[in-house]
């Protein structure tokens, strides 16, 4: 195993949108190795997930955690759909993008279906948090980064984001839309 080198925003492999895997290639040594090694990279930089493209692997493939209880989950080809209107603002950031923080808005809620690391098919509801995390990994599969969606006026690097976070302009205080 190893731990893989990851990606930073600028490198043109964040920008394309990721290949489907074959489901005949998914029980391969070679895509259970890199899943062994994307499973280690994300613990090395305790992140909440990670996606192929992030470690120069242009397939669609994600390692997050979306239930602490259950720990890391491997999903490969998911597709997420939103459920309902409502929104909800979160503190964003990237192992892609480091030492910089901001507020990204996203639906509270997402219906997901992918297979997992053994080609099985599964299906997800998940909100709140959890269904933040699995839009902020997916949208890497698409060449999207959280800073495409961030409200900009809250990007900040992460020792000003550390020290000045409650003066960020919120929505209760009307400066945001």
């Amino acid at each position: 195993m190893a731990i893989l080198k990851v990606a930073h925003m600028g490198n043109p492999v964040l920008r394309r949108v990721a290949d489907a895997i074959p489901e005949a290639a998914i029980r391969t040594p070679a895509i259970q190795n890199f899943i062994r090694d994307l499973m280690e990279t994300v613990a090395e930089y305790d992140g909440l997930g990670l996606a192929a493209p992030q470690v120069h692997r242009s397939i669609r493939l994600v390692a997050l955690c979306v239930d602490p209880e259950a720990g890391f989950e491997i999903w490969i080809n998911p597709v997420l759909t939103p459920m309902g209107d409502e929104q909800t603002t979160t503190t964003e950031g990237c192992l892609s993008v480091p030492d910089i923080r901001g507020d990204v808005t996203r639906p509270c809620q997402v219906h997901v279906q992918g297979l997992d690391q053994n080609g099985e098919v599964f299906e997800s509801l998940l909100e709140g948090f959890p269904a933040v995390v699995a839009q902020h990994e997916c949208d890497h599969l698409d060449g999207v980064l959280y800073v495409d969606k961030v409200d900009t006026r809250t990007l900040a690097f992460l020792p000003e984001f550390r020290r000045y976070a409650e003066d960020f302009p919120t929505e209760e205080d009307g400066e945001t839309e």
